[in-house]
């Protein structure tokens, strides 16, 4: 844990650069935490249009850029480094400070800031749409910080800490890391359970028990609907604690089950995911997709929406019209 007064931003000029998911939560984070913030987007962009209709000052990127103390980048990572080049670091001026939201752009050396600015990170440990609803509970969600260089005022640091402060999470805590340590961890915890582990193995188990000659509905639930509900209890109470709040047949069963499916072929291949993390191969796969249109990144999520448990899930879904409030 760490001081981080609010202090050091007040009187200054944020500008939040871009109002998608995070972009949005922080900008109403930090003006309701009384500060001045101003928001930049891409011309045309509808979220700009929102975020005046929220009332903020919104203008172009390099419009708000030119007027920051601390300007924040909360476009996602595959347009920051072409929206740098075209619209924000030649705007920004001597001395200011930058922020990321996550170290991809740094870290993998899609953005090299000019000499004179100071380079920080604040990034929450959730979504957006979470970063704002735990501020307006009072609460806030952890947050990695990291000052990556500072600047000629000194000012860096105190401004990282004070946005930390601002969108609410040095209430939970803001732990000091580096821009290799969020981007790499963050990554490798999306790849390896959260986004790709937890999905290929739901999708795996789900194909396994209707192939056996269960419904599907029944496979659906068994193996996807009830995640949430151990997962809230593992985010609550941690593994000790959410093997004790489920059945002694659960919690035997889930032994059973860690031994016989963690074995050396599985650690080496979360091994081979990181190591494609660390050496940069992942983002710089990842750019060049991008840069080319897409192409495979479309095809894996047209064959992704074209599995046999999104059927399921849409008649199971059906069942309970309230999901489409959460």
């Amino acid at each position: 844990m760490v001081d981080a007064p609010l202090e050091p931003l007040q009187g200054k000029t944020i500008a939040v650069l871009g109002y998608g998911n995070q972009g949005r939560a922080h900008a109403l984070n930090l003006r309701d935490s009384g500060l001045n913030v101003i928001v930049g987007g891409r011309d045309g962009s509808m979220r700009v249009a929102l975020a005046a209709q929220e009332g903020f000052a919104s203008m172009t990127l390099a419009e708000a850029a030119a007027r920051a103390d601390l300007a924040i980048v909360a476009l996602p990572d595959q347009v920051q480094p072409s929206a740098w080049v075209r619209w924000i670091e030649d705007a920004l001026p001597v001395g200011a400070v930058v922020g990321f939201i996550h170290g991809f752009s740094i870290r993998f050396g899609f953005i090299e800031p000019r000499a004179d600015l100071g380079v920080v990170l604040v990034a929450p440990k959730g979504p957006g749409a979470t970063v704002r609803a735990r501020y307006e509970e009072g609460l806030g969600i952890p947050a990695l910080f990291a000052v990556q260089r500072e600047n000629a005022a000194n000012s860096a640091r105190d401004f990282a800490l004070a946005w930390g402060a601002g969108i609410g999470c040095a209430r939970s805590g803001l732990i000091e890391a580096s821009f290799a340590a969020e981007a790499e961890s963050d990554l490798f915890g999306e790849q390896a359970v959260l986004c790709g582990g937890l999905l290929a193995l739901v999708h795996e188990s789900f194909a396994l028990l209707v192939e056996a000659g269960y419904a599907p509905e029944v496979a659906y639930i068994e193996c996807c609907h009830e995640v949430k509900q151990v997962a809230d209890l593992l985010y609550a109470r941690g593994p000790d604690g959410m093997r004790r709040a489920i059945s002694d047949t659960a919690e035997f069963g889930a032994f059973v089950a860690e031994s016989a499916l963690v074995d050396d072929a599985l650690r080496t291949k979360l091994r081979a995911l990181l190591a494609d993390i660390q050496s940069g191969a992942f983002a710089r796969r990842f750019m060049q997709d991008h840069d080319a249109g897409h192409p495979q990144f479309q095809a894996w999520r047209r064959a992704a929406s074209a599995h046999p448990i999104e059927g399921a899930s849409a008649r199971v879904r059906s069942l309970m019209p309230w999901l489409r409030e959460t």
